[in-house]
């Protein structure tokens, strides 16, 4: 069900000015009937002035006087004859200004990286164009000798959730086509989907359960278990 515009103002109005139950008005304004009372107690909304719904056509006198006379009846909004605002369509993400020239090295990066994505793809995660991605590909972009792939998820250019998604059902639809052209299909990794953050090493035990420790950067040094240690300390 459709709410009024302001629907808190419009409670407080319905409350003072009709004899409706604080369950119509709960109702018809999407509130719980306790605050509903809470309003009328002026323990809620005191600072807010009342909407007239009358006054702005959503709804008429006659509309109140029949809920008043029936506890049960609910309140119904008028319908507006206006057109309604049409939904936009879900169009290309907003990049923004700061982050716009980083989206060359974000498309190389998963041309590179991720061949099985559909020029499609690549524009709806970046909020880029075909164009911009062909002239990458090719290296025929203006400033193609300063583009380095970078991970687009570090460029806080897309999700990593996305970009997970999306490498998936391309996967998916390499596998179809295989199939359909009587290719074996490569198998599906079975791997975590990459992500730019990597977990800190921890250390690793020998076999007999030793944990061994090292000193210094230089890769020839020797290495010393703590019991070793402790005998030359000693």
């Amino acid at each position: 069900m459709p709410l009024p515009l302001m629907p808190k103002a419009t409670a407080v109005w319905l409350v003072e000015n009709t004899a409706l139950t604080f369950d119509q008005i709960g109702t018809f304004c999407g509130l719980h009937k306790l605050e509903v009372q809470a309003i009328a107690d002026g323990e809620v909304a005191a600072g807010i002035l009342g909407l007239n719904p009358t006054m702005n056509g959503q709804l008429t006198l006659e509309e109140i006087k029949r809920c008043e006379g029936d506890t049960r009846a609910h309140l119904k909004m008028v319908r507006s004859e206006l057109p309604q605002p049409t939904v936009r369509a879900k169009g290309p993400r907003y990049t923004p200004v700061s982050k716009r020239a980083d989206k060359p090295d974000a498309i190389s990066y998963l041309i590179k990286t991720y061949p099985e994505l559909l020029d499609a793809q690549v524009a709806r995660l970046l909020g880029t164009t075909k164009d911009t991605i062909a002239k990458v590909r090719e290296k025929s972009h203006w400033n193609a000798t300063n583009i380095k792939p970078r991970n687009p998820v570090l460029l806080g250019l897309c999700k990593q959730a996305d970009l997970d998604a999306a490498i998936k059902r391309a996967q998916r639809r390499v596998a179809r086509e295989q199939k359909a052209a009587g290719i074996t299909p490569t198998p599906m990794t079975t791997e975590e989907p990459t992500s730019p953050f990597k977990d800190f090493d921890t250390p690793e035990s020998k076999d007999d359960g030793e944990l061994f420790v090292t000193f210094g950067g230089d890769d020839d040094q020797p290495e010393i278990a703590p019991d070793d240690m402790e005998k030359s300390l000693g």
